[in-house]
Formats: structure tokens, C-alpha cells, sequence
């Protein structure tokens, strides 16, 4: 039985080191208010000052004091110093440095806290392990809280009583944990706070044990009798009445040793049937058997637990693989793993293959041949042309002189307009594929091997170098998709093999309307810029003399007059030359039919072969 708690602490100690609390040890955590003499009792537990002393909040990090009983000519020597002792203390902090002062024991702790909570009476949850071996001890394990507050005092921040109520509750919530709460018998039990505190964890009391400090401050003709009985607060491992060593006799440097026996004769004194079962010897004894019981009890389900999680990290760490012995080769191979998982993903030869959806080079197949295709065949070649903006461009590819045939400028300039329509599908595909190439790394990522799993920060590494890399080339592709849009728009090859049947087309319309102007001997005059001929007299022809709607602007009907070109208007049969024709809704005369016709058949069938080129690419 004695050796279970060596055992425990060895436990704690490997956990401490490594940083983990996935077991709930079993443990005596100490609770209780501000100078309610916690740090008092735990030295008469160890034999020695050793604990910070002082007014206010003094114990600002938790401490776990593990009491080690060695025997009485194990000697230790400290490195530094040579001196031998048989009790020394050692920090988890320093390592191996061992301490046989107990006034540096005192200091390093002062050091240890200002060093993590500062100098301002701020707390931390950061505990604090020290070793006492000593003959004089028992075998325990105690973890010394910050004591219960309810103003904040100096930097301390408004919440600090809630700050330290939790940090208490962390440690007190652990089910293996035995609490010991502490109250001053020269206050109400009714009013302890460490039992109010207990009792939200351990309703039932059940592993609450209460030791009552200051009994010899209690006022004159009053005793704890009552308390000390359980007949106040009853409390199921029961209450222990102790004396704490006055201010007085720490400034006069009363020894523990005498603070001990001065307590024996006081409870002998004044209550003679409770001396046995109070006092410090009496607490150090119950606390030791009162844990011993409580690991017995908690042994098989510790065990169990620790099997199944050696268990658990013996197979992590063999799935991690042998030790790395050069790490340059191995950084290699994992880097070029990945490299070939991600291709092997878009070539479709992947080890593993998604099911529910398509992805890597699927995915950008059917972005490029069925997303990106049907885009570009939805495109119309005369989307946003009107016969009107056609016969515009016509009209102002022949300046001011009216042509026989349809300007070639005409038919550029509105199929460089229609070509630049497919830039923007164009540069939705690359986002398409720069989105899914994205996903492919999360694929991979899914599905890496062991080996990169194994170490977490390189495949993190890879994964950012990948996506940076994928970023930095987006703008260069979307730069290179402008460009190729911008050579077809530089230069419009009317001599493209597949452009011949669309210029034969037109050579053939051009042919026939020649052949019908020899025949009818009729010159087909392009409408003039105001609608008038030279001498001012509207514009004939067959169509303009019917409805009046031959020119270009829409000649004004039969009967009707411009304004200020009245019988008196002295600008009657003159032009302004200020009035710019706009194009209006009218119907075409054939021939202007015919060019827009024209015009139209060339832009669709060279939008084909450009949609067809920038589909390629």
C-alpha cells in the first residue's frame, strides 16, 4: 500500500513533463480563503518553512507539493554548494538542481511565480512541481491553490474572483481528487467558502475532508467542540481541528517542531477527548491513508485507462514509422510523394478515386470541354449587333463619299466587337481550373501517406507552397488569355481557309448586284448624309418616292413640312448642316439589305473560327 504513491507521483511526474492531463490522478488539492492558514498547514505537514508568507494574496500559482519519505541516512548533496542533508527538495522547472536550504526552496518559488504571474498579485493556472524528500514526512501528493478572494487589490483585474474560483474548480472537478478545505475556527462555519466551494464539485461530501486552523484564536469562552464534533457541518472524512504558528512566532523563528508539540499540549489542554484525533501528526496520518485508500479504490479503472492509452500511442508511434536518420533524403521523398499524388490526381491514376463526384483531371476535362464549351457556343457571333449599328458602320466606313461596294473597315471593326465577347468566359475558365487545381491539393492532403501525416508542419509547408504557387500563376495565365484574345484582335486574317466560303459568298453578291446595275441601267446611290442632293430636293427612288423613307435619317411624310421651311420662312429648301442624321426605325432599301446581310454572314462565320482557335488554346 505504501507504495502506491510513489507510484502516482511518478505517474504525475511523466505527465507533467510531456505536457498532457488525460488521466485524472488521484490527488489532495488545498482549498480555502486568503490567510486562512493553507500554507501554515502544509508545512506542518512537511516539518519546515518553506511556503511564501506575507498579508494578502501570497500563493498566486498553484503549487503541487509531492512529499517523498526517504530513509534517514539517504543522504543528497547539492551540486553547487557540497552540503549534505537528509531532506532536499527539487523543482520540475531546474531540472536536476537540488535544494537543501529551505530558504532557497522559499525564494525560488517567490522567483518561479513572479517570473510567470508577475509582480502586481496576478494569478496563473500554471502550476508549479516540487519534491520534498524527507524521513519526516508521509508519502503524499498536495496541490496549494490560490486562496479564495473577493476584491482585487493592486494590477489585480476586476474578475479576480472569478478567475481564481475557477481555477479552483479546474482542479477540484477531478473526481480522483481529494478536497481539502480549509476554514479559521474564528469565523462561521456556515460562512466557509471552502466548503461552499466543495460542496458545487462534491455534493455529497464524499471525498471532502475540512481541518479547522486557529483554534487558540477563537474569542474567550467559546471553543469548536460543536464544529469538531460534525455537529455544525457534517462532513463524511470528517474534520480535523489544527494550531497555526502565529505571526509572532515566525518573526521570532519558532520552529515547526515546537509549533507541534505547543499543539499537542493546547488541544490536550482544552479538548482533552478530541486530542487523539486532531493536530497535525494526526492530519498528516489521516491524509496518507485517506489517499492511499482513495488510489486503491481508483487502481483498476488507472489502469485500465492507461493500458488502453499505451495502447493507442504505441500504434501512433509505430504508424509514425522508423526513426529519421538522414533527413535530407527523407525531406526529399515526402516532397516528391506529394508531387506525385498530385499529378497521378489529374492524370485519373490516383490511388484513391472519388466516387461521388468528379475530380482533378475529370473535372477540369469536363471544365474545359462541356462548362467552357457549351459557354462559347451560347455566345451568339451577332449578340448586341442591330441591322441598324451594322448599316452605322457601313455609313461611317465610307466617309464622305458613297461607295459601290461594302468597306472592308466595316466589317473589322464589328467583328474586333464580337471577338472581344469571348474574353470574359474565357478568363471564367482559368478561375474554374485554378479553383479545382485548389481542391486537388485538398485531395491530396485527405489521402497522403503515412509518412507526411507523420510530420504535421512539413505537410502544412507543402500545402502553402503549393497554393502560393498555384496564386501567383493565376495572374500570368488570366494575362496570358488577354494576350491571345489581343492577337486575334490585332490582326483579322481574311485570308483563313476557312474565311474562303464566306468571302465567296460575298464576292457572289457583290457580282450580282453589278450584274443588275448594267441590266436596269440604274446607279444605286448610297443616301446622302441630310437626306438632300445637291440642289436641296429630297432624295428619289423608288422606295423614297412611295413612302418618303428611303434616306437615311427617314424622309418627313408626303404633305408634311420641316419646321421653319414654311411658304414665309426665309430658310425654306436650305440644309442645316449642324443636323446630324440619327439612325431611326425604317424599312431598308434592298440593296442596304443586302450589305448588312453581307456583313453578317462574314461575322458569323469568322466569330466561328475565332471561338474555334481560342477553344483550341
Amino acid at each position: 500500500m505504501e507504495a502506491l504513491i510513489p507510484v502516482i507521483n511518478k505517474l504525475q511526474d511523466v505527465f507533467n513533463t510531456v505536457g498532457a492531463d488525460i488521466i485524472h490522478l488521484p490527488q489532495i488539492a488545498v482549498v480555502g480563503t486568503q490567510s486562512s492558514g493553507k500554507s501554515s498547514v502544509l508545512e506542518s505537514l512537511v516539518g519546515r518553512d518553506l511556503l511564501p508568507r506575507g498579508t494578502g494574496i501570497v500563493t498566486r500559482r498553484p503549487l503541487i507539493l509531492q512529499l517523498v519519505n526517504v530513509d534517514p541516512g539517504d543522504a543528497r548533496k547539492n551540486d553547487d554548494s557540497g552540503r549534505e542533508g537528509d531532506e532536499w527538495g527539487k523543482f520540475l522547472h531546474t531540472k536536476n538542481q537540488i535544494f537543501t536550504d529551505f530558504e532557497e526552496i522559499r525564494q525560488e518559488i517567490e522567483n518561479e511565480t513572479a517570473r510567470i504571474s508577475g509582480n502586481n498579485k496576478g494569478i496563473s493556472d500554471d502550476p508549479i512541481h516540487l519534491k520534498i524528500f524527507s524521513p519526516h514526512v508521509v508519502n503524499l501528493t498536495l496541490v496549494d491553490l490560490p486562496g479564495i478572494t473577493k476584491v482585487p487589490v493592486g494590477d489585480q483585474p476586476n474578475d479576480i474572483e472569478v478567475q481564481i474560483k475557477d481555477l479552483i474548480l479546474k482542479h477540484i472537478s477531478n473526481p480522483n481528487c481529494i478536497i481539502l478545505a480549509v476554514t479559521a475556527a474564528n469565523t462561521d462555519m456556515a460562512t466557509s467558502e471552502a466548503l461552499k466551494v466543495a460542496r458545487e464539485v462534491d455534493p455529497d461530501g464524499r471525498r471532502t475532508l475540512a481541518v479547522v486552523t486557529k483554534l487558540d484564536l477563537m474569542d474567550a469562552g467559546t471553543d469548536a467542540m460543536d464544529v469538531l464534533m460534525g455537529r455544525v457541518i457534517p462532513v463524511k472524512l470528517g474534520l480535523i481541528g489544527v494550531v497555526n504558528r502565529s505571526q509572532l512566532d515566525i518573526n521570532n523563528k519558532k520552529s515547526v517542531a515546537d509549533a507541534i508539540r505547543d499543539e499537542h499540549a493546547f488541544l490536550q489542554k482544552k479538548y482533552p477527548s478530541l486530542a487523539n484525533r486532531n493536530g497535525t501528526k494526526y492530519l498528516a496520518r489521516t491524509l496518507n491513508r485517506l489517499l492511499m485508500h482513495h488510489i486503491r479504490d481508483c487502481l483498476p479503472e488507472l489502469k485500465t485507462r492507461i493500458n488502453v492509452l499505451a495502447a493507442q500511442y504505441q500504434s501512433l508511434l509505430s504508424s509514425y514509422g522508423e526513426p529519421v536518420e538522414d533527413q535530407s533524403a527523407t525531406l526529399l521523398q515526402l516532397i516528391t510523394k506529394f508531387a506525385t499524388e498530385y499529378c497521378n490526381t489529374i492524370e485519373g491514376t490516383a490511388k484513391y478515386i472519388e466516387t461521388a463526384e468528379l475530380c482533378g483531371g475529370a473535372r477540369i476535362c469536363y471544365i474545359f470541354h462541356e462548362t467552357f464549351g457549351r459557354t462559347l457556343e451560347s455566345v451568339d457571333p451577332l449578340g448586341g449587333l442591330s441591322t441598324i449599328d451594322i448599316l452605322t458602320a457601313i455609313r461611317n466606313a465610307t466617309g464622305p463619299r458613297p461607295s459601290l461596294f461594302v468597306p472592308e473597315i466595316s466589317f473589322e471593326l464589328l467583328v474586333k466587337k464580337q471577338v472581344k465577347r469571348l474574353e470574359e468566359p474565357s478568363l471564367r475558365c482559368v478561375e474554374l481550373v485554378h479553383e479545382e487545381m485548389q481542391r486537388i491539393i485538398q485531395h491530396c492532403s485527405n489521402y497522403s501517406t503515412q509518412e507526411l501525416q507523420r510530420f504535421p508542419k512539413l505537410h502544412e509547408a507543402i500545402v502553402e507552397v503549393v497554393t502560393c504557387l498555384l496564386r501567383k500563376r493565376l495572374p500570368i495565365t488570366n494575362e496570358m488569355v488577354h494576350n491571345l484574345v489581343a492577337i486575334e484582335l490585332a490582326y483579322i486574317n481574311t485570308k483563313h481557309p476557312d474565311f474562303a466560303d464566306a468571302c465567296g459568298v460575298m464576292n457572289n453578291n457583290i457580282e450580282v448586284c453589278t450584274r443588275n446595275k448594267i441590266l436596269s441601267h440604274t446607279y444605286i446611290f448610297l443616301p446622302s448624309a441630310s437626306g438632300a442632293d445637291m440642289d436641296g430636293a429630297p432624295a428619289t427612288g423608288p422606295q423614297g418616292e412611295q413612302d418618303g423613307t428611303g434616306n437615311w435619317r427617314g424622309m418627313l411624310k408626303k404633305g408634311e413640312e420641316a419646321p421653319g421651311s414654311g411658304p414665309g420662312s426665309p430658310l425654306k429648301g436650305v440644309v442645316n448642316l449642324l443636323d446630324v442624321p440619327v439612325p431611326v426605325a425604317r424599312k431598308l432599301s434592298s440593296r442596304e439589305q443586302r450589305d448588312c446581310e453581307v456583313i453578317e454572314r462574314l461575322i458569323k462565320s469568322y466569330f466561328l473560327i475565332v471561338r474555334k482557335n481560342i477553344q483550341d488554346r
